[in-house]
C-alpha cells in the first residue's frame, strides 16, 4: 500500500486571486512582514500496489484530474504504508 500526498498551486505566472484576498486581511491584521500568499489545494491519496508504477498513475491522475496543467502545477509525495 502507498500513501501519496499531492500538492496543487497555481503557476507563479498566474494571478491567485485567494491569496492576494488572504494576503490582504493578513495585512489589515498587522502582519504586515508577509510579502505573498498563494492558495492550493492538497490531496491524500491510498494506492494498493500493483506492478504497475505508482509514479506512473499519479502522474496521469493528476495531469488528468486533479491540476489544470495550464495553470497550476503539481508536487508528490510517496510513502509506503510502513513510512506512515
Amino acid at each position: 500500500m502507498y500513501f501519496v500526498k499531492v500538492y496543487v498551486t497555481y503557476k507563479d505566472s498566474v494571478l491567485d486571486p485567494q491569496g492576494e484576498a488572504v494576503k490582504g486581511a493578513v495585512h489589515r491584521l498587522g502582519y504586515d512582514e508577509i510579502e505573498d500568499v498563494r492558495i492550493g489545494k492538497y490531496f491524500e491519496i491510498k494506492v494498493a500496489k500493483s506492478d504497475r508504477p505508482v509514479e506512473e498513475m499519479i502522474e496521469e491522475v493528476c495531469d488528468k484530474l486533479l491540476a489544470n496543467v495550464n495553470m497550476e502545477t503539481y508536487r508528490y509525495e510517496i510513502l509506503t504504508s510502513e513510512e506512515v
